[in-house]
């Protein structure tokens, strides 16, 4: 791909700079919770809750939040306990312990029903949320969601490197622990690694807790199945891609197939981060797929 077909990367200041915007704390189930919110008023139906992947922050969707807000969407951005800014956990974090906080901070926000984007952990707590809370929710948007159990080797390499951006968080080392998850290493941005960086370099902050699921007895138990799948009871839009490191092209059309009201979108040229690097084409479709059912 050439320079010019690649995508701007933006920083996180230049989407929402001249967005009406706050950056504000909420309390959600005891945390005090880092909490994004553009446009910042509207319907319900046209909100949107942003939720993130393992050790992840508000700041992986930087290249989402305006295509949202200009096609007329609210948008909540977040960070779960033991993440970004959010306030620490003192223990090791299950499923169950984000779908509490969501809901938590829906009830906080005072959100009766919102469409849910969730990229990696937040497919994968989408993915458990939905056939609990339904009432909750008007879509959900999975992006290359994350819990089924596959190889251990790609799970030892996502340890290996995560613990070493912690207990040496040097810009290389956070790098290289964002490698794992986008597939051109020119798609990070220094913003991006300077922040992760500043996070796992907070006093405190524990890998340990915020990558739980990754051990393998704890993940087996929170696992995502078929049947997961096949239990979601609202509208999805299936984000995949062709280097996406849990499953090939193949198998993310057979995940699709198994959701009820399920749309299928494969990014080509991006791995787990579907909505960083195969920006444009991402934000296309959930604008559409969002106002198809806002």
């Amino acid at each position: 791909m050439s320079p010019a077909e690649r995508t701007h990367l933006a920083t996180l200041w230049e989407e929402i700079a001249d967005l009406e915007h706050t950056l504000r704390y909420v309390d959600a189930g005891g945390y005090r919770t880092r909490v994004l919110d553009c446009a910042g008023a509207g319907p319900d139906a046209r909100t949107v809750v942003l939720a993130s992947g393992t050790s992840g922050h508000i700041e992986a969707w930087t290249q989402n939040i305006r295509a949202f807000v200009e096609a007329g969407f609210r948008v909540v951005g977040y960070d779960y306990p033991g993440h970004g800014y959010t306030s620490l956990s003192d223990h090791p974090l299950e499923i169950r312990d984000y779908e509490e906080h969501l809901l938590a901070l829906l009830d906080a926000l005072a959100l009766e029903r919102v469409h849910l984007a969730g990229e990696s952990l937040g497919g994968w707590l989408a993915l458990k949320f939905a056939p609990k809370h339904p009432e909750r929710l008007h879509t959900v948007i999975l992006s290359a969601p994350g819990g089924r159990v596959v190889g251990e080797p790609q799970l030892d390499r996502t340890q290996s490197v995560s613990a070493l951006a912690v207990s040496e968080p040097t810009f290389d080392n956070v790098k290289k622990r964002l490698q794992v998850v986008i597939h051109d290493p020119r798609n990070i941005t220094d913003e991006l690694v300077r922040v992760r960086r500043a996070i796992y370099a907070r006093d405190g902050f524990s890998m340990a807790h915020v990558s739980a699921l990754r051990e393998p007895e704890r993940r087996r138990r929170n696992r995502v199945t078929d049947e997961d799948f096949a239990a979601v009871p609202v509208p999805a839009l299936m984000v995949w891609t062709d280097n996406e490191p849990t499953g090939d092209e193949a198998e993310g059309e057979r995940l699709c197939g198994l959701i009820p009201d399920g749309e299928y979108l494969l990014v080509r040229g991006a791995a787990h981060w579907p909505q960083w690097e195969g920006a444009a084409e991402f934000n296309a479709a959930a604008v559409a797929f969002l106002e198809k059912h806002a």
